[in-house]
């Protein structure tokens, strides 16, 4: 399944501590929590998953792509206010 080859790929290739993702057609959703974030802003953050995404992007199988990449303190900070 699609979603699971993109998964494997995100976590080999990006240190986490959270890894998901949701594909819903061609459109998909990734939440990536992982200290490697720490300093980058929002542009950079996506550039890094992208890196991971690119062929499958340029296939076309993935069309859309909700990205939330966070550190950990930001998603402790989330989880805090009952995200």
């Amino acid at each position: 399944m699609l979603v699971d080859q993109i998964q494997n790929a995100l976590a080999s290739d990006i240190s986490h501590e959270i890894c998901r993702t949701e594909m819903e057609g061609n459109h998909l959703t990734v939440l990536l929590v992982s200290e490697i974030f720490e300093g980058l802003n929002k542009v950079k953050r996506q550039q890094t998953i992208y890196k991971v995404l690119n062929s499958w992007i340029a296939s076309g199988e993935v069309h859309a792509v909700n990205i939330m990449a966070h550190t950990p303190e930001e998603w402790q900070t989330l989880n805090d206010r009952g995200f």
